[in-house]
């Protein structure tokens, strides 16, 4: 390891502002794992590799646009950017003990097997060692083409660079497992996008974002060398993550590989039902998009629940089939286990083991679904009430399904409406979610029966908990955020930053910060979804190159 002088930020544990402190990048990964043997920056099949030694394609005027203090504050790195950081993550300098490389991974993509994919315009700096020995992969996403990029230039627009910074944050302090975003640089470079894919490409701005997380290896970091029949890759794969990011499960033997997979299991059923939870779709769960550490990765055509709707997609290209809509995030996290499963399978010998793994996946995501949920409703895990609870879910999702009902702003009502007002008639029972509704006042006359109907069996069910309405509603607005990053916020963002104007954002970032506090004058970042943005390319039209 070589060391890099940085400037600890103050909010780090045992540093004061103005101290230096030593960074070091390691590189276990490509010290551990066998690399691509060409040094030939060109799309090709790369074999018996788990990544290709690449360095980033230095642009033409780096800027910085964002900077993640507490992200910095993790890494050990300065409360500001200095020259020489902005100039590493615009991937115009590497600085000691960086060693470049682009991974090597396979996937299915909307349920068909899809061969080699790879980092297409993502690379890894190297991993940094932390001053109090925490390891992160440092990596850039649009750096430029690298062996994997299938004919693709390996760039980043701002547009897109902006969502995943601000998404990744956003999840990060509303409690969501997630990959973390450290910066935001501006290239100065044109970047050629068809936003929608309908022959209407133009040229937006560059920017590279960088995030970091304890691994980035996938589903598909596995599923590659098994399609091909490369098991000692595939085993120096499970090797290498055992050993850094599952360590307590031992050395790799049959038992060990299947509680790595019971584990994943554990993760990724508990990661979907909280994106559900606080009604994130993420777009685009392809295999190759999946962690096996259980965090949210790679943030594409994402978007947040508006009008409750199982079926909705933000992703065009998940059209018309919506296999990634909301309701079926939680079926396709367990067939993307499966493919995981099977490639498991040379190493365990068997399959009843990894089958049982994958069986268990229903009642965890059940089990997790009824905590989220009665946590967002205000209450207790009553193992006797259960099925009533139960039941109870199944009529809201029904009610809030009978008009567009936002699925943020409905949960932050609902703490408003106290058993006082469970006699009261239905206009006055109802009366607090209406800034909830879409519609307008007509047509939420004619469904408000069904939800005071609901109201009237919830509060009779609240009325067991024996809260006092204060206690309740702190309870509930502390899981049920009032801030989300809504697609058509970030539109109005990204339009501002593409105007050289940064200010819009650092309030946002600042906003996402505190997203179960209300935060007086800052009313707009909690409003429901505008009209205009309703049919806004960006806001409900997004494609796999938002």
């Amino acid at each position: 390891m070589y060391g890099v002088e940085a400037v600890a930020c103050g909010a780090r544990r045992g540093h004061k502002a103005g101290v230096t402190a030593p960074v070091s990048f390691d590189a276990r990964f490509t010290r551990a794992l066998p690399a691509d043997p060409s040094r030939e920056n060109a799309t090709r099949q790369v074999r018996g590799a788990a990544f290709s030694f690449v360095s980033p394609t230095p642009v033409a005027e780096p800027v910085m646009l964002a900077w993640v203090p507490e992200v910095a504050a993790l890494l050990g790195l300065p409360a500001e950017p200095t020259p020489e950081w902005t100039l590493a993550l615009a991937g115009n300098r590497l600085l000691p003990g960086m060693v470049p490389y682009a991974a090597a991974y396979g996937g299915h993509q909307f349920g068909n097997w899809a061969g080699q994919l790879g980092d297409g315009r993502a690379i890894t700096l190297g991993e940094l060692v932390a001053p109090d020995g925490a390891r992160w992969d440092v990596q850039l996403k649009g750096p430029g083409p690298t062996p994997y990029s299938r004919r693709a230039d390996g760039r980043a627009v701002l547009r897109s660079s902006l969502r995943e910074l601000v998404c990744s944050e956003a999840m990060f302090h509303l409690g969501v497992p997630t990959t973390r975003a450290l910066a935001l640089v501006g290239t100065g470079e044109p970047v050629v996008r068809d936003l929608l894919y309908d022959g209407n490409p133009r040229a937006e701005p560059g920017a590279i974002t960088t995030r970091v997380a304890p691994s980035f290896l996938r589903f598909g970091s596995l599923e590659l060398p098994a399609s091909r029949g490369d098991v000692r890759l595939l085993e120096q794969l499970v090797d290498y993550a055992l050993a850094t990011q599952f360590p307590a499960l031992g050395p790799r033997s049959p038992q060990a590989v299947v509680a790595l997979f019971e584990e994943v299991v554990r993760r990724t059923a508990a990661l979907v039902l909280q994106w559900q939870a606080v009604g994130f779709v993420h777009g685009v769960m392809n295999t190759d998009n999946m962690s096996l550490l259980g965090v949210t990765l790679d943030y594409g055509p994402y978007g947040w629940l508006e009008g409750f709707d199982p079926a909705w997609t933000p992703n065009t290209t998940d059209l018309p089939g919506r296999r990634y809509a909301y309701g079926n995030q939680p079926s396709v996290a367990q067939w993307n286990l499966m493919c995981l499963a099977n490639a498991l399978v040379p190493l365990v010998g068997e399959t009843k083991p990894l089958e049982a793994a994958l069986d268990a996946f229903a009642d965890v995501a059940a089990d997790a679904q009824l905590s989220t949920m009665r946590a967002k409703l205000g209450l207790s895990p009553l193992e006797a009430r259960a099925h009533d609870d139960r039941a109870l879910l199944r009529d809201l999702y029904r009610v809030l399904s009978s008009t567009e009902t936002d699925w943020t702003l409905f949960f932050r009502a609902l703490a408003d409406v106290t058993p006082a007002l469970e006699g009261a008639p239905d206009a006055a029972l109802v009366q607090p979610l209406e800034r909830a509704f879409y519609a307008p006042a007509e047509v939420v006359g004619e469904v408000r029966a069904g939800f005071a109907a609901w109201l009237r069996a919830y509060l009779a069910r609240v009325g067991a908990e024996g809260l006092e309405p204060t206690q309740r509603r702190a309870r509930m607005n502390g899981v049920n955020p009032l801030y989300v990053p809504r697609n058509a916020l970030a539109h109005t963002v990204i339009q501002a930053v593409e105007q050289g104007d940064t200010a819009l954002l650092a309030t946002w970032l600042e906003v996402l910060r505190r997203p179960y506090e209300e935060q007086p004058g800052r009313e707009a970042w909690a409003a429901r979804r505008p009209e205009w943005a309703r049919h806004q390319p960006g806001c409900s039209m997004l494609s796999c190159s938002s």
